[in-house]
């Protein structure tokens, strides 16, 4: 009888939420449109993605504020600008976009996070999405359909394993390359598809009222919901021992490497990361930077702004403890910027640890939240100026994941545990990349000059002690040691592309104090907080969502939901469906089906 008054109650709550939600949606197929020509006059771009908080570029009469202009951030500002509401958007680097931005040096043009981005067919959701927040404005070139390719080994023992997209090319291709594991392929691909299809049941964890969420958890009925909460706290590596014991495979089904053991981490997210390049890999036209480009006009339509060198000191709270606003840093002021929502994309460990007034960070909800994750791995990455085209450089849009070993697990514990003198010399992982030959319009934009960028995990640990020293003034030490590094990755690229050697025209290197200074990131961390078991416990999932303790402030980005730009993206949206107080996912199926109708119509 319980079981049926509890089933009931869903029942009654899932109904009200439904004459809720249908109150009007903030999207809409007719306000997406044919994208325009590239704007190319960078005095044009700088006025959108450069400028520049003063007191009377503040928009009146604000309905919230937003720290930070990643893609949470901006998708959360978006969203709610397309419900009417006017936002104000602070970064306190020199250029909106976050892991977005792009910088250009000596002439050549790199990226910082966005490598490429799947799920962006047709009416797939991630497109319906990034269609709306920008209006349609955003344009996507597919990659080659040979994607990635995985390289295991060291000289003569080296194996290339080699990622195709497609609907079933995506299995063939594994199947053809290890043609005796074909049924722990099968297996694998019906749990990769199984978790992208209840998924959403992770998200509604995050949409319900807590208290209904916790009372699923703690009564157990969540894992009678779905089975993908039983798979979300089984590790990857376990997963992969009950289906094969080929370690090649392993590493091939765990490549997607963010900074967390096979044995440590989530077999949900691994097979997440997997299936978000089946049906193809994508990049921004014009580079990664038009990504907040096309998206801030859609919060300046609604009278909103985006302002950077606008760093946040903290986060204001009136007499009962709510959120009513932030105070700005305006060289040696502060300037108080009122509005009855305050969203932080900066990241759960920047609000509450840095912005928070003390009595508040003090409070037994906030430290418990704290205490339920830990900052994740931090990234050192090289970027490399080529002389020539991709053409003459013979280089291509596939991505190269390079490992030394195929067990992962031990790779990544031996890693983790050097001190910083031992690291050049065992550096075990590496991702290399072309964004300039995945941009059509790169060789128009910067003729006869190609870029290379390589990445690979770090501990922030091994850079702190120069984390007092001033960015670019770091001193001869800091440049020796991070360049010994980058050496040695440059090393190992051109062993894989020989022809590039002497076609290096610039290097510059990242270390996850660059993380720190340009994105904020407390400990350089890469995608914010670590992406371990612990933080896919079903309570965990629950309780990091977008409402905090605090009245009117609520977190947006990676935190909220996983990690990555789709990651971020899903956390700005159920920042947006909080802030709204309704079930914005529900809006976008909608939209999406009503596409797909369409779609097949015009092709009957």
């Amino acid at each position: 009888m319980w079981l049926l008054l509890i089933l009931a109650g869903c029942v009654l709550f899932a109904s009200l939420t439904y004459f809720k939600i249908f109150k009007g949606s903030p999207f809409s197929k007719d306000s997406v449109r044919q994208p325009k020509s590239l704007v190319l006059d960078q005095k044009a771009r700088d006025k959108v993605l450069k400028h520049g908080f003063a007191t009377d570029r503040i928009p009146v009469n604000l309905d919230a504020i937003v720290i930070g202009s990643g893609i949470g951030g901006l998708t959360a500002a978006a969203v709610l600008s397309k419900a009417g509401k006017r936002v104000l958007v602070l970064e306190q680097h020199e250029q909106a976009g976050g892991c977005c931005h792009t910088f250009v040096d000596k002439g050549f043009e790199f990226d910082v996070g966005v490598h490429y981005l799947g799920q962006l067919h047709e009416n797939g959701m991630l497109r319906v999405i990034l269609d709306q927040i920008s209006e349609g404005q955003l344009d996507f070139v597919p990659l080659e359909q040979h994607y990635d390719t995985i390289i295991i080994g060291e000289k003569e023992d080296t194996r290339l394993y080699h990622m195709y997209s497609g609907k079933t090319e995506f299995a063939e291709a594994l199947r053809r390359q290890f043609p005796e594991e074909t049924q722990a392929i099968d297996k694998f691909m019906k749990l990769m598809k199984h978790v992208a299809q209840k998924v959403h049941f992770y998200a509604m964890l995050k949409i319900v009222p807590l208290w209904m969420s916790m009372f699923l958890i703690q009564t157990g009925l969540v894992y009678w919901i779905s089975s993908i909460f039983k798979l979300a706290i089984t590790s990857h590596t376990d997963i992969l021992n009950q289906l094969t014991q080929n370690k090649d495979l392993h590493t091939v089904f765990s490549y997607l490497f963010y900074g967390v053991a096979p044995k440590d981490s989530s077999f949900v997210i691994n097979a997440l990361q997997l299936h978000h390049y089946k049906r193809g890999a994508w990049y921004p036209r014009g580079g990664a930077s038009e990504i907040a480009f096309n998206i801030i006009p859609v919060i300046q339509k609604a009278g909103g702004a985006v302002l950077v060198r606008a760093p946040v000191k903290r986060i204001l709270v009136n007499k009962d403890g709510s959120a009513c606003g932030v105070a700005v840093k305006k060289g040696q002021e502060e300037v108080n910027v009122y509005a009855p929502v305050v969203i932080s994309n900066a990241g759960i460990f920047n609000t509450f640890e840095k912005f928070l007034p003390p009595e508040l960070q003090a409070k037994p909800e906030i430290q418990s939240r704290l205490s339920m994750v830990k900052s994740g791995m931090g990234s050192f990455l090289v970027f490399v100026g080529l002389d020539g085209t991709k053409e003459e450089l013979g280089i291509k849009s596939t991505n190269f994941w390079m490992y030394k070993h195929n067990n992962l697990d031990e790779m990544m514990a031996r890693y983790s545990s050097l001190s910083k003198e031992e690291v050049a010399d065992n550096i075990p992982m590496m991702f290399i990349t072309f964004p300039s030959a995945k941009d059509p319009t790169f060789n128009s934009r910067h003729p006869g000059k190609s870029c290379m960028t390589l990445l690979t995990m770090a501990r922030y640990e091994w850079f702190e002690e120069w984390q007092d020293s001033q960015v670019k003034k770091r001193g001869d030490d800091y440049e020796s040691y991070k360049m010994s590094i980058a050496n040695v990755l440059i090393g190992w690229a051109t062993e894989i592309f020989p022809q590039l050697k002497d076609k290096i025209e610039f290097v510059e290197a990242a270390t996850p104090l660059s993380n720190q200074y340009y994105l904020g990131a407390p400990r350089g961390e890469m995608y914010g907080a670590e992406h371990d078991l612990e933080r896919f416990r079903t309570d965990v999932v629950a309780t990091m969502r977008s409402q905090t303790p605090i009245k009117n402030l609520y977190l947006s980005g990676q935190d909220v939901f996983c990690n990555g730009v789709a990651g971020a993206l899903h956390g700005g949206l159920l920042c947006a469906s909080a802030v709204l107080n309704c079930n914005l996912y529900i809006y976008l199926f909608l939209l999406k089906k009503q596409l797909k109708r369409e779609r097949a119509r015009k092709q009957a």
